[in-house]
């Protein structure tokens, strides 16, 4: 079939709850894309940083492929190999001692939640049901109900009440603002350390560690959610620790499967983990064999083949190439490693056009917030892909 073909088909038979470009992929390889016509597409997205290690990398496909023979899914009813062993190398890898894995991110948000207000009425001593979580404006955190109660964005939340109480949300940033907010029953304050789907919103420097030590003088959890930022995608394995900061929750999803599995985890010590007990909290599929088996081995490619450094490098290659772009357009350039978000101006009549022109000229790019063209292509990608691509983007962005 067609690229119209199915676009028809999606259209009458799918939920209209996305807006993609229309471009039909049928087969992905590293930092490429192919269509159904066959046209060839470098991939600046890699499914909202899902696909770190690259489209189809060849070492995770052979795990998926020798666990999938083996076993796939056992639930946590019984124990299985593999668990034990992701388990480990995610302690090893970012020096938590343990590790709570789930499937989507959102639902790793929910896991962190429920766990900061079982912390703030076990250990903190908060009137049980009466513990709050700071958020900040501009989040993207997940869809689920109690997760859309506490974002700014209107379209995500107004038809979908009543909400969940116990979350108040202040100015991404402000520190003073997040001070402000803080109550005896503060359980937590959770925050990305660059708003992704906000639109690449970097904090001001020294906010991040700001929070640590507000949250240590306060008695509060720091939530870190790196489900986006995490893994390599901002040059190191969070982008929390471009500050030098630890928070006492770290949620990661997205490319801890390489983008083949839903894989998300919730990471603290034993003195947060621990307080779970057996039947408060679970997924039939969190933990399987066979998105274990996946994740280990995704880890293992992010290290082993250098990602995490060539994000740093490339992405500052990158992020210094855009921003000598000459363009009437151009607000701002603004980014971290491989994580990148190119801000127009108002006149500039929204950003969908010019990722509709980069995908005509073989670029994969969406907007975000309506003004902002994200940049996040797979951190396997190299200087001549780049070099390849910045001419076509150039040019795109001097458009009339």
């Amino acid at each position: 079939m067609k690229t119209q073909d199915l676009i028809n088909l999606e259209n009458e038979y799918g939920a209209h709850n996305y807006h993609p470009l229309d471009v039909v992929i049928t087969r992905g390889e590293g930092v490429w894309v192919y269509d159904v016509e066959g046209n060839k597409y470098l991939d600046c997205l890699s499914a909202y940083s899902a696909v770190n290690q690259g489209h189809v990398h060849p070492r995770i496909l052979q795990t998926l492929i020798e666990q999938a023979g083996r076993v796939t899914l056992t639930s946590r009813a019984f124990r299985n190999d593999q668990l034990p062993h992701l388990y480990r190398e995610l302690a090893e890898l970012t020096g938590y001692e343990m590790s709570l894995p789930m499937n989507s991110g959102a639902e790793a948000v929910e896991t962190a939640l429920k766990l900061a207000r079982k912390w703030a009425y076990q250990v903190k001593g908060v009137p049980k049901y009466e513990a709050e979580i700071l958020v900040c404006d501009g989040n993207f955190h997940g869809r689920t109900i109690s997760i859309v109660t506490f974002s700014s964005e209107p379209l995500y939340k107004e038809a979908f009440g009543p909400f969940t109480p116990g979350f108040k949300s202040v100015p991404y940033g402000d520190a003073a603002a997040m001070q402000a907010a803080i109550t005896p029953n503060t359980a937590a304050i959770m925050v990305e350390p660059i708003q992704g789907e906000g639109g690449v919103i970097l904090p001001p420097e020294g906010y991040l560690a700001e929070l640590r030590r507000m949250c240590d003088h306060h008695n509060i959890l720091l939530i870190f959610d790196e489900i986006q930022t995490g893994l390599g995608r901002t040059g190191k394995i969070f982008a929390h620790r471009h500050e030098s900061v630890r928070g006492d929750m770290t949620i990661i999803g997205k490319a801890l499967s390489g983008g083949f599995y839903p894989v998300s985890a919730v990471l603290a010590d034993k003195d947060i983990m621990g307080l779970f007990t057996p039947g408060e909290h679970g997924s039939t599929f969190g933990g399987n064999p066979l998105g274990a088996a996946v994740a280990r081995t995704a880890l293992k490619v992010l290290v082993e083949e250098g990602l995490i450094e060539n994000s740093a490098k490339l992405g500052e290659y990158f992020i210094e190439q855009l921003t000598e772009i000459p363009s009437p357009h151009v607000k701002e350039v603004r980014g971290k490693g491989m994580l990148i978000g190119v801000e127009l101006k108002k006149s500039a009549g929204g950003a969908r056009r010019f990722c509709e022109a980069l995908k005509q000229r073989g670029i994969l790019c969406k907007e975000t917030h309506e003004t902002v063209i994200r940049f996040a292509p797979p951190l396997v990608i190299d200087r001549e892909t780049l070099d390849w691509a910045l001419p076509h983007i150039r040019e795109v962005l001097n458009l009339p």
